[in-house]
């Protein structure tokens, strides 16, 4: 590691999200501040037994919070050592070259109104594994002050977003819709409503296909007017943030859209995101001048329309500026991972809710070999 004052890490940053269906790898060179240079990374597959596991034990809320889950746990870790080992020879690159990992490892459960959340992965285990420093359990202390723990990744937008202009909004379309709202020393962020999670599964239940690919079937249906008032009379679009949610937050509400024909419900479905997402304007100090948007959602085209008509100002895809919305998560824990070393928040009262500017994670050097 570089001994500067402000010494430039070359870290490696790791997540799997709740969908389980790969776990992203990215290395970036960074000082955890404003200098961020993503450098290459990819998606590796968990094991199929391991995964069906995983989703076994989240869907059962009683043993993912109290089951011992080591084997689980060591599985986990060792999906993340060989995921790292790969991609390290994918790109080239040289193990020793590596400062520092970031690994958020797969979250289990989350609950932070009971300031309780579960990410599965052991950071000492990984540490000796690949003979590499590792800083995880980032979320543990924000949510332990009694914030959300949730969303980490706008510090990082703000460190990529520092020369545009600004204000400047970050949405990421997942199962849920979170945005950052950037405006100078000025973040805020908060989880805005769906985004893929109802369209995602009522695409299974009517279609039997896992997404609207390029909201084609959305640009076929019509957007039921009333329907999408309904769902709109919600109370969560007026809470100021920091919020957030669960992916099956909106599920019990949404069974109203199943009086629609199939297609229709999608293109409803769609328009309530864009809706739902438009009105976290209502919670900024200023309009954006541009909306920059990441997460798989970018891909629906009927989406990005209506997000277009909607906001009536540029919406654009995140590689539109640069940056790659597949591996974005990914290099924010390597950031993160180098913040952490530097004692510098990884969360803000804006961003998650906690009562003053977070640092986190924990740090494991490698257990030398005898």
């Amino acid at each position: 590691m570089h001994s500067e004052e402000k010494p430039l890490f070359r870290a490696i940053g790791t997540i799997s999200g709740t969908s389980m269906d790969a776990i992203d790898v990215a290395l970036v060179e960074t000082d955890g501040v404003r200098h961020v240079h993503p450098l290459a990374g990819g998606a590796y597959p968990y094991p199929e037994t391991l995964r069906q596991s995983l989703r076994a034990v989240i869907a059962d809320s009683v043993r993912a919070e109290h089951d011992p889950l080591d084997d689980l746990e060591a599985g986990v870790t060792a999906a993340f050592a060989a995921a790292i080992r790969q991609c390290l020879v994918d790109t080239g690159t040289d193990p020793a070259s590596i400062d520092l990992v970031g690994f958020h490892g797969q979250t289990i459960f989350h609950r932070p109104e009971r300031r309780l959340t579960r990410q599965l992965g052991d950071g000492p285990a990984l540490a000796s594994a690949l003979e590499i420093p590792v800083v995880y359990r980032f979320r543990h202390a924000d949510v332990a002050a009694g914030g959300q723990g949730a969303p980490l990744v706008p510090l990082y937008h703000a460190a990529l977003a520092a020369e545009l202009p600004q204000p400047l909004m970050v949405l990421n379309l997942g199962g849920v819709a979170n945005v950052s709202y950037l405006d100078g020393e000025i973040i805020i962020a908060c989880d805005t409503g769906p985004a893929s999670a109802l369209i995602d599964d009522a695409m299974q239940r009517y279609f039997n296909r896992d997404y609207d690919a390029g909201g084609e079937i959305a640009a076929r249906g019509k957007v039921n007017a009333s329907v999408l008032a309904a769902l709109l009379d919600n109370p969560f679009f007026a809470a100021k943030p920091p919020k957030s949610l669960d992916r099956n937050d909106f599920h019990a509400r949404a069974g109203i859209i199943t009086t629609l024909p199939p297609e229709d419900q999608i293109a409803t479905l769609t328009a309530f995101t864009v809706a739902a997402t438009a009105q976290a304007l209502d919670h900024v100090p200023r309009k954006p001048l541009r909306w920059l948007v990441t997460g798989g959602g970018r891909h629906n085209q009927a989406m990005m329309r209506g997000f277009t008509e909607a906001l009536g100002v540029p919406v654009e895809p995140v590689e539109t500026v640069g940056w790659n919305g597949d591996l974005l998560e990914a290099e924010c824990f390597a950031y993160l991972a180098a913040r952490s070393r530097r004692g510098l928040p990884l969360s803000l009262p804006t961003t998650t809710g906690v009562p003053t500017p977070m640092p986190g994670g924990e740090f494991c050097s490698p257990q030398l070999k005898p």
